[in-house]
């Protein structure tokens, strides 16, 4: 786990006073003490190990960066923590959405495809669009077999411009957990799997 060498101003978390005559703590010792809670946060969320000293990194900075301003210092970190947690896999599930998207639109406006190729690729297409919503069928099937751009489909379906790229976000999502049905890896299932409640961490 990273760790974020104290400097001469972080030296002490807490300072006795008349009203809070507890003892001080060293920002080394502050850092062992929330350590435990921190790794169950960085677990519950699921973060893989190979991106959790960066999203444990980005928060201790956050604290370093704010600490002049911040009173309670773990209930800070935690709240960044869980919030970094969350942007990470909300940056990872439009990732695979657009990966998803410039795939299919990619096989479909290959000019030399083998026909049979195609047609087998159309037929699977069409069922995993046979499974989502029928707004969704709408619009993707308006993407993906006739070509049409956000404007021309949102004026097709009567949609407003504004709320376009949300629409399109959640039928792809959808379009997305079809797919992992025909066995995407594990890491891009937890990309599209709800957020887990933050109000459960620390009860597991």
């Amino acid at each position: 786990m990273l760790i974020v060498g104290p400097d001469e101003n972080l030296s002490v978390v807490r300072m006795p006073t008349p009203e809070n005559p507890e003892p001080e703590l060293t920002f080394d010792a502050f850092l062992q003490e929330v350590e435990p809670k921190l790794k169950r946060l960085l677990a519950f969320y699921r973060i893989p190990t190979e991106d959790a000293e960066d999203v444990l990194q980005q928060s201790l900075l956050a604290l370093v960066y704010q600490w002049e301003r911040v009173r309670e210092p773990e209930c800070w970190l935690l709240g960044t923590l869980k919030r970094n947690c969350l942007m990470y896999w909300r940056t990872n599930r439009r990732r695979i959405y657009s990966a998803v998207d410039s795939t299919i639109l990619e096989v479909l406006s290959e000019p030399v495809a083998p026909s049979q190729e195609r047609t087998d690729f159309l037929f699977d297409l069409e069922s995993l669009l046979d499974r989502l919503p029928g707004r969704c069928r709408e619009l993707l099937r308006l993407r993906f077999h006739f070509g049409y751009e956000p404007v021309e489909a949102a004026r097709r379906l009567g949609y407003q411009m504004s709320s376009m790229g949300k629409i399109t976000n959640r039928c792809l999502a959808a379009l997305t957990r079809e797919l992992l049905a025909a066995g995407l890896g594990r890491e891009a299932e937890l990309a599209v799997e709800e957020e887990p409640d933050p109000a459960q961490v620390g009860r597991r």
